[in-house]
């Protein structure tokens, strides 16, 4: 069974309250229970971490290294404009990445600094980015024969 390691940005853990213009009305702990039905129902092990400190990720992404994980997933959220030690993380990890917003950040004129390192990036899809992304991530994980059965 693959483990996907979900990593949440800052700001993403007050989804739902938070410019709901912007990002909809949907609750951190309502896209989880969502996320979470997902995995079940495609058979992979999902870790979901929520961070407002760069340094937090990085801790985290060196620990999935250790724990096995086979895919990331991430929304970096502010961490998309000047998380340059982030981008040098992302390049020393062995697993594929998928980058992901809620929002269409090209439209809103946003560059990603971290997208260079990512096997792909789905934007523009509010909430349902994150199925997309981890529906990608699986898809990459059989596509190139990693842990995927």
């Amino acid at each position: 069974m693959p483990k996907i390691l979900l990593i949440q940005g800052p700001n993403m853990s007050y989804l739902g309250r938070r410019q709901p213009e912007i990002y909809g009305r949907t609750t951190a702990a309502e896209l989880d229970a969502m996320l979470r039905k997902h995995a079940r129902a495609n058979k992979y092990q999902l870790d979901i971490f929520y961070t407002h400190s760069e340094s937090d990720a990085i801790e985290r992404l060196y620990g999935a290294v250790d724990e096995g994980v086979d895919g990331l997933v991430m929304n970096p959220a502010a961490f998309l404009f000047a998380g340059y030690p982030l981008r040098d993380t992302l390049r020393a990890v062995p697993f594929p990445y998928v980058e992901i917003h809620m929002t269409n950040i090209e439209k809103r004129g946003i560059r990603s600094i971290l997208a260079e390192t990512a096997v792909g990036l789905i934007a523009g899809f509010g909430v349902r980015s994150y199925v997309l992304g981890l529906e990608a991530m699986l898809e990459h994980l059989r596509s190139h024969g990693d842990t995927v059965k």
